[in-house]
């Protein structure tokens, strides 16, 4: 005979296949923390105006439900307000 059959795999090809996988793993990860910790592409936030504010509607939480605009809060009496975004 020949020509002898090999059954071993190229091993050139797979350890560059692992590699590349290795290396999009890590540039992926640092991706993610690089965005994760930074408000790089963030759009900046605004400033809210008291306009804006008064003409926000609340609701009330419990069994009796009423709406009212958030300016009602601060018309006879101050208010401290404080505006949450969670993230997602």
């Amino acid at each position: 005979m020949g020509s002898e059959m090999s059954f071993l795999p190229d091993l050139g090809v797979f350890t560059m296949g692992m590699w590349s996988v290795g290396l999009g793993a890590i540039g992926a990860a640092v991706t993610g923390i690089v965005l994760a910790n930074t408000d790089l592409f963030l759009s900046k936030p605004e400033k809210a105006t008291l306009e804006s504010l008064e003409d926000i509607e609340l609701k009330t939480l419990g069994p009796e439900k009423r709406t009212f605009k958030a300016g009602e809060l601060w018309k006879e009496n101050g208010a401290v307000i404080m505006a949450v975004r969670r993230p997602g």
